[in-house]
């Protein structure tokens, strides 16, 4: 019988040409199966980037539609702010003038009692309260004697011819006349005269005859006596 070193184990054999066994051969095929930066992931890279840029555009789109709406939206609102606001202008000034409407003979007998020395004491007051009142509302009164005729904001009632007037003139204000603003609530009723038919105005010719009619009777005044 043979006897056996102890310590020592028996070594593997080794292929005499070195070929390496196959546990490292399998891990060099994985290293060649292991993907690289290669073309596919370059080309996905530039579809998220399009895909990116899309939306991009999108949402510029949508800003740029709803900004507009905004602004148009804004645009109408302004317009019916103003819409509302001369609306209900009219609207109290309409008021206004009706209620001042059903003053005016009150304001008439005033007037009346004023020109009569009536307007004395308490009425005289209560008088100048109202037309107090009334002015502060807007209420003008209007019409004046020796003024132009004008249709807009004069009533003819009379009629006369005149020899000192040279065109339609308002010779007597019968009812004063009140306005709200550039609203006329009534107009004036007056007595109006016009220049006199045929009456002719006195031209520079008249005026230079009768200087040369003149001029014989003062050379003749200051000529010596003759025989």
């Amino acid at each position: 019988m043979s006897e056996e070193t102890p310590g020592f184990d028996e070594k593997p054999e080794v292929p005499v040409d070195g070929t390496p066994d196959e546990p490292k051969a399998a891990d060099s095929s994985q290293e060649e199966a292991a993907p690289g930066p290669d073309g596919d992931d370059a080309q996905a890279a530039a579809g998220q980037e399009t895909a990116l840029l899309a939306q991009l555009d999108q949402a510029r789109t949508a800003l740029s539609e709803r900004t507009a709406d905004l602004q148009r939206l804004q645009a109408e609102y302004q317009n019916y702010r103003r819409r509302v606001d001369r609306d209900r202008i009219t609207v109290k000034e309409v008021a206004v003038a009706s209620l001042l409407s059903e003053l005016l003979p009150t304001l008439d007998d005033v007037g009346r009692a004023r020109e009569h020395g009536e307007l004395v004491g308490g009425f005289k007051s209560v008088a100048e309260s109202l037309e107090t009142v009334a002015a502060k509302m807007g209420l003008q009164q209007f019409g004046k004697e020796g003024e132009p005729f004008d249709p807009t904001i004069h009533e003819a009632l009379m009629h006369s011819y005149a020899p000192d007037v040279t065109e339609t003139t308002c010779v007597a204000i019968l009812q004063p006349g009140y306005r709200i603003g550039e609203r006329t609530i009534r107009p004036a009723r007056v007595a109006v005269a016009e220049p006199q038919p045929g009456a002719a105005p006195k031209s520079a010719g008249s005026d230079s005859a009768d200087a040369e009619g003149e001029a014989p009777s003062d050379k003749d005044a200051d000529a010596p006596d003759k025989g």
